[in-house]
């Protein structure tokens, strides 16, 4: 699982083989979702604050997020994505 950024805690993933819709794998602790790039739907259960912190992070990098995912499709090397601040 390539990590695509890092920060307060909570990891930001994709996987080369996954599934549509485009989107990306959120972990804090031992807590875990999955995150559509283009809507920001939630599947799964993270508390609200690192919710809205992976919300907000996914607004400032959706083009970082799309190519991403292009890469991953593609099977080639993802690209790090600057973390929240």
């Amino acid at each position: 699982m390539p990590v695509i950024s890092r920060f307060f805690g909570v990891v930001i993933a994709m996987y080369w083989r996954d599934h549509a819709p485009p989107h990306f794998h959120a972990k804090y602790g031992d807590q875990e979702v999955t995150v559509d790039i283009e809507t920001g739907a939630v599947t799964g259960v993270m508390s609200k604050r690192a919710v809205a912190m992976v919300e907000e992070w996914r607004l400032l990098h959706l083009e970082d997020l799309r190519e991403d995912w292009r890469l991953a499709t593609a099977r080639q090397s993802l690209r790090r994505i600057e973390p929240l601040e």
